[in-house]
């Protein structure tokens, strides 16, 4: 897969969801983004009880092994901790784009949790430039639409999507994340 522009999905925690529910996230990914991407879906450690002190190295490793240019994608409480490890530290290599999908805000008005507390300069903390994607269904009932409108105040220059309809999962169709990680790219595929 030399030469494909690489994605890094971390999956979201809760026991089996590594190949039972976020591998369908993957999946859909995979399928609308097509050819030319290799979407990477590394297993998170003890994923039935999520840490931030066990899954940041782990996703600083991921992270490291990427080429330049990549994108980062987080589900559920995966996409709360890797938000928090890029606003700790930078990463090595340069990310073209952060996705949050159905992230839960924890912290004022959202989920309490010392642990994954994110920092009230949530935004100016990660890299510079890069845009931020926060994708949100207004149907989940795990993370409550409301973590969404947190993550746009703690991360002004945040772009939100709020979908209908969608559940926490984003009813597996991770179509609108596809056309926001290379727009220009599927443009060119439909056009052809």
């Amino acid at each position: 897969m030399a030469g494909n522009r690489q994605i890094l999905f971390i999956q979201g925690g809760g026991a089996g969801t590594h190949d039972e529910w976020d591998d369908k996230l993957c999946d859909s990914l995979r399928r609308e983004l097509g050819d030319g991407y290799e979407v990477r879906y590394p297993r998170m450690p003890d994923e039935d009880d999520p840490s931030y002190a066990r899954w940041s190295p782990a996703i600083w490793h991921e992270m490291a092994a990427l080429d330049g240019g990549a994108v980062v994608v987080g589900h559920s409480v995966g996409a709360t901790i890797l938000v928090n490890a890029l606003a700790e530290r930078p990463p090595e290599q340069e990310i073209k784009v952060i996705v949050l999908v159905a992230a839960p805000f924890v912290g004022a008005g959202g989920w309490p949790g010392d642990e994954f507390e994110l920092p009230h300069d949530l935004g100016a903390r990660l890299p510079q430039g890069v845009p931020v994607h926060v994708f949100h269904g207004l149907q989940d009932e795990t993370a409550p639409p409301s973590h969404a409108d947190l993550y746009a105040r703690a991360i002004p220059q945040a772009e939100l999507h709020l979908l209908s309809g969608r559940d926490h999962q984003l009813n597996n169709d991770l179509s609108e994340v596809a056309k926001t990680i290379s727009p220009d790219d599927l443009r060119t595929a439909t056009q052809e």
